[in-house]
């Protein structure tokens, strides 16, 4: 069914998004003739917003931080991994509404499929509704909760484990780093309680109907402490996001999550929506607003080509083409699009390599220059986290 055609109205002051479609930077793929999905994809909107702005390399993941979406995301928020980083399941839990004492410490527990023969079959468990996953997270908790342990209900296949502080000394992989590959089980001080924990829940998740067969602990951290948005930055902003980690950020910091029931974190997402809702918090009185599509990572770690140029063009032609005459009926703006990692479809994990990333200003033709990841080969990277700033004070 068509959306109504909507009208924003003329506000004379400068608004600002932030567009992070997730993973999207890549390599060269044989099956797009060596070429890029950015390269590949038919992205005409895009294509001219670069034509007259700022394009560069961004250091969303500082030295010495893995390449989680936790780091990447923190940088595009405009705040230093290096000083309010802790972990990122403790992010997601303050998405939940969690408030974890000084005590208590956070793990991220991913609902997934482990083969018979030892391997990560399915990072995510089958993909289950989130509605499938919380009854299961409730009988987890009903049946393993307790002594300091908690399970709560996220989205999909994404939960989290609350648990005493001396259950963080571990090291943990995530699993979406082991797709076809042999378990790597934690190890470290913690790792026999982590262990006995993820060995109980098959009996609970391996007989329910969501493909799932077990719990994986990770990313674990005790809560940050960070400053809010309006605070640093003197700016009133929201977000829209499916994914709880982005949420957590925002909590942390302050910025309101506008809720988007059909947002699914999937490839199925409401773009439309996504692009709505930015429209409407801006044309409302929000200064900046984040827009985030987990689209494009997620076929990362699929390894779906199809998938990832696929979710590259519903952003060009479902949001930036409305995106950008909605803004501009409103007056000035700035726009900054980036991913928070690349994940590429040959690896299918994150990495740590510099991402691309563009900065326009309705108001300036710029240099231009084309957004790819050959388009900014060689160029300085500049810290991710600095990129914010310079969007609002540029």
């Amino acid at each position: 069914m068509p959306r109504p055609e909507r009208r924003w109205a003329i506000i004379e002051v400068m608004k600002y998004v932030v567009c992070v479609p997730d993973g999207c930077a890549d390599e060269p793929v044989a099956e797009l003739g060596g070429r890029t999905p950015l390269e590949a994809a038919d992205l005409p909107n895009l294509r001219a917003l670069a034509a007259r702005g700022e394009v560069g390399r961004a250091a969303v993941i500082p030295d010495g931080f893995p390449p989680g979406s936790d780091v990447g995301n923190m940088s595009i928020f405009g705040y230093d991994p290096a000083r309010y980083h802790t972990g990122r399941a403790p992010i997601e839990a303050a998405a939940l509404g969690l408030k974890l004492e000084s005590d208590q410490v956070a793990y991220r527990c991913n609902l997934v499929t482990i083969g018979d023969d030892g391997t990560m079959v399915d990072f995510a468990g089958g993909h289950p509704s989130t509605e499938e996953a919380a009854a299961v997270v409730e009988s987890l908790q009903a049946e393993l909760g307790g002594d300091g342990v908690s399970f709560h209900p996220g989205v999909q296949y994404r939960h989290i484990v609350v648990a005493p502080k001396d259950w963080v000394e571990a090291e943990c992989t995530p699993p979406h780093d082991l797709t076809g590959q042999a378990a790597v089980w934690p190890t470290g001080p913690a790792a026999p309680s982590l262990q006995r924990l993820m060995d109980a829940s098959r009996a609970i998740v391996g007989p329910s109907p969501i493909g799932a067969n077990q719990i994986w602990l990770w990313g674990q951290g005790f809560q940050p402490q960070m400053p809010s948005f309006a605070e640093t930055y003197g700016l009133d902003a929201a977000l829209v996001t499916a994914v709880d980690l982005v949420r957590g950020l925002g909590v942390l910091t302050d910025v309101r999550a506008v809720d988007l029931p059909t947002a699914t974190g999937w490839y199925d997402t409401d773009y439309e929506g996504k692009r709505d809702c930015a429209l409407e918090a801006l044309a409302g009185g929000a200064d900046l607003f984040i827009l985030h599509v987990e689209a494009s990572d997620e076929a990362g770690h699929a390894g779906d080509v199809e998938e990832k140029v696929k979710a590259l063009e519903n952003w060009d032609r479902r949001i930036l083409a409305d995106l950008v005459p909605g803004l501009d009926a409103m007056g000035p703006w700035r726009l900054l699009l980036l991913p928070d990692h690349a994940t590429p479809l040959a690896t299918r994990t994150h990495t740590s390599e510099p991402v691309p990333y563009l900065l326009v200003d309705s108001a300036v033709d710029g240099a231009g220059g084309t957004y790819s990841e050959s388009g900014v080969e060689g160029l300085e990277p500049v810290p991710g986290h600095e990129l914010m700033a310079r969007l609002i004070r540029s």
